[in-house]
């Protein structure tokens, strides 16, 4: 089986005890592991995937949660530094009365966003290894171009670039920089998950066709565009296929975008076709799958925690 590796944030969600309120008037919450690249790699693990977090932890409590609870997960955590130069980052997490959320980080600057270039080491990366990473730590900062290293090196090793933008736009002074990265960084992947709500803001376009279209630029092979309850859509310049949505009694949304993509990379971990041989048939079974584990992740609380094993799962 091939490798995994994500890059980026790993932090902790501070998630409310009680919905519908605003985030200034709850009164507790609770503490659980989460940032998406981190959440993805618990996400492949738990399922029985191979994968391994690359990133940086302030060298604090909260840090050596955050060790404790990838390793428990099953990710390997060898990749991951701790330093003290800053501290790892926080998120407190409002949710809405639907269970959507709203979000107010702390990380100015965190540890995640000093990981460097010089600490990404190409020779980690194999022929059919799969990298994975999000839009949060392409800030101007180290980690940016630590993102740059591992690209060209994973591309380098014949493996395949992921890429889920995940916009955060609370993290970005200039949403327009915000928009200029991600628009940058798309084309150095392979597969692109974009969700419905981030779709028309990442390119600027608002018919659903054209904005999908204008994602196949550069290295990109495949979309995939997911809908929420609405279910997710695979798109190729040759195909499109659709799953719908799962009914379910939602609890808390946290984690679910990473719980999908997850399970999408975990099942093209052990296929043996290669994105751009795979079919429509295949890629109908593999957001099928995906949509399950989001919908189960959505029914539980947290982020990592909530994550499914394969045995709760339809199989493939």
């Amino acid at each position: 089986m091939s490798k995994l590796y994500t890059i980026g944030e790993a932090l902790i969600d501070f998630i409310p005890d009680t919905r519908g309120i605003e985030l200034k008037d709850v009164v507790g919450f609770t503490k659980e592991a989460g940032g998406a690249p981190a959440n993805v790699a618990c996400a492949v693990a738990k399922l029985g995937g191979s994968s391994a977090f690359i990133g940086k932890l302030g060298k604090d409590a909260f840090g050596d949660f955050l060790l404790e609870t990838m390793k428990a997960s099953g990710v390997d955590t060898q990749h991951v530094l701790q330093t003290n130069e800053a501290n790892t980052a926080l998120a407190f997490v409002s949710l809405k009365a639907d269970g959507d959320r709203d979000f107010s980080f702390y990380r100015n600057p965190s540890a995640d966003m000093l990981l460097s270039e010089d600490e990404i080491n190409e020779e980690w990366f194999a022929k059919g290894d799969i990298l994975h990473y999000c839009s949060v730590d392409l800030i101007e900062a180290p980690v940016k171009y630590a993102h740059l290293k591992a690209i060209a090196g994973m591309k380098a090793a014949g493996g395949l670039i992921s890429f889920d933008p995940n916009v955060r736009l609370p993290l970005w002074e200039d949403h327009e920089q915000c928009r200029q990265t991600i628009l940058q960084f798309i084309p150095l992947s392979h597969l692109v998950k974009i969700s419905s709500d981030e779709l028309s803001f990442v390119t600027g376009i608002e018919d659903e066709k054209e904005a999908i279209a204008s994602l196949f630029v550069g290295d990109v092979q495949a979309v995939v565009y997911t809908k929420g309850a609405d279910g997710a859509v695979w798109y190729t310049s040759s195909y499109e296929v659709a799953t719908p949505g799962q009914k379910v009694a939602v609890v808390d949304t946290t984690g679910a975008g990473d719980a999908f993509i997850g399970a999408l990379l975990y099942q093209m971990q052990r296929s043996e076709e290669a994105l751009s041989e795979m079919n429509a048939d295949t890629a109908k079974r593999l957001i099928s799958f995906a949509n399950a584990a989001a919908a189960l992740t959505t029914t539980r609380a947290g982020a990592i925690s909530s994550l499914p094993v394969l045995q709760e799962l339809p199989p493939l």
